[in-house]
């Protein structure tokens, strides 16, 4: 049975960000074998439903180490090798096939899987599910021939892919099963401001409707909405949410963590997560000894637009917007009892985004009507708090 002294299972962003941090630490050659059911050593990915899936990336920049980096710093990575169970008692990682792996200590990192459709002709090919590289590049590849694309969800992989297709020329319709797009996070207003820009970028909306089967000869042509109505698609891609890889590990509660900023549990399936917790644990491998404490961030590219959301905007009583809704350039601020719990800013001065998550954290009084007054400056809205310092949350291109 071979043994590493440290196991990620799981080769995605998640191992990738604490191999680098590990190194950094100074863990010893020999000390770390990444279990990857994937082929591919870890890479970033938000480009998959942007840079890459637009042909602007290539699968060697979107690596967050490169390929040789895991070999010249002694930690092996194990390609293609899937785990059926885990033996905690026994530190063993059981493989499919037969085989065994043991560790000393063990990251759980599986991620998750798409959520597939359960309409008649869902097997057809031409429809597409996005989470891997290989699923972009295939998503990539059909784009080069198709004429009418459906996607199949309003949140921010179906919006981003709906603009990449249109941006290719592609013929493309949203269907939407809510009101409007991404009803969980966006206001009304922001919704519709969403709505009126894709609308004048030439993409269609199909708002409350529901997929109620896809026609084709072996292949998509079309899909059919509950109701009878029909559009043409040669090209599906369904963004229908996730769910955790966890089969193996029933009731272990893996795929979740306790927010201490926000006093619940949540799972988050974002790149600054998988960042942020790949390099926590890295810390806690090498004997730090400190609480996860993270504000949630996320951020999205949308045609030419490009915006940035903190925090949790669940129980606010108070929505405040900065800038002009209707333009490119605003933002929205989420309080409760006069503290702010979420924060969305597109194309706004640096000062906001970088306030932001340090008002959230810092949990220290906002006024809602100083937000409001953009006529007083930003300078008077920091004033209300003590000095704000930290950096900008960075992020990956693509």
């Amino acid at each position: 049975m071979e043994k590493a002294k440290i196991v990620i299972l799981g080769g995605g962003m998640v191992a990738g960000y604490a191999a680098k941090q590990l190194v950094e630490l100074g863990l010893p050659a020999g000390d770390l074998l990444i279990v990857s059911a994937e082929d591919q050593v870890p890479y970033e990915r938000p480009p998959l439903s942007k840079g890459f899936l637009a042909g602007k990336d290539t699968q060697e920049s979107i690596r967050i180490n490169p390929a040789g980096f895991y070999g010249e710093h002694g930690i092996e990575v194990r390609p293609e090798c899937e785990i059926e169970s885990v033996d905690s008692g026994a530190k063993r990682l059981h493989r499919k096939g037969g085989g065994e792996i043991g560790f000393d200590r063990l990251v759980i990192a599986t991620g998750a899987q798409p959520r597939a459709l359960q309409v008649p002709g869902a097997q057809l090919a031409g429809i597409h599910y996005l989470r891997s590289l290989r699923d972009s590049a295939r998503i990539r590849e059909h784009a080069g021939s198709a004429r009418h694309a459906a996607v199949i969800g309003g949140g921010f992989i179906g919006m981003e892919v709906a603009a990449v297709l249109a941006q290719k020329g592609i013929d493309t319709t949203m269907i939407v099963r809510s009101g409007r797009v991404f009803e969980q996070l966006f206001t009304r207003e922001m919704s519709q401001f969403f709505e009126n820009y894709f609308t004048a970028q030439g993409v269609k909306l199909e708002r409350k409707a529901s997929v109620e089967s896809f026609g084709g000869d072996g292949a998509v042509s079309s899909v059919r909405l509950a109701g009878g109505r029909s559009i043409p698609a040669d090209l599906v891609v369904a963004g229908i949410g996730v769910q955790p890889v966890t089969e193996f590990l029933a009731s272990s509660g893996v795929a979740s963590y306790h927010d201490v900023l926000f006093g619940k549990r949540r799972r988050v399936e974002h790149w600054d997560n998988a960042v942020s917790q790949g390099q926590h644990c890295a810390r806690l491998l090498m004997g730090e000894r400190q609480p996860f404490r993270h504000v949630q961030y996320f951020f999205s590219d949308v045609f030419d637009l490009s915006y940035e959301y903190w925090g949790d905007a669940s129980g606010a009583d108070q929505v405040v917007t900065r800038g002009d809704i209707t333009t490119k350039s605003f933002s929205v601020w989420w309080l409760r009892a006069e503290q702010l719990v979420a924060a969305f800013v597109m194309n706004r001065p640096d000062e906001e985004r970088t306030a932001a998550p340090q008002w959230i954290e810092s949990k220290r009084p906002v006024a809602a009507r100083v937000l409001r007054d953009t006529s007083r400056g930003w300078h008077e809205v920091a004033r209300r708090l003590a000095p704000l310092r930290g950096p900008i949350a960075n992020r990956p291109a693509g």
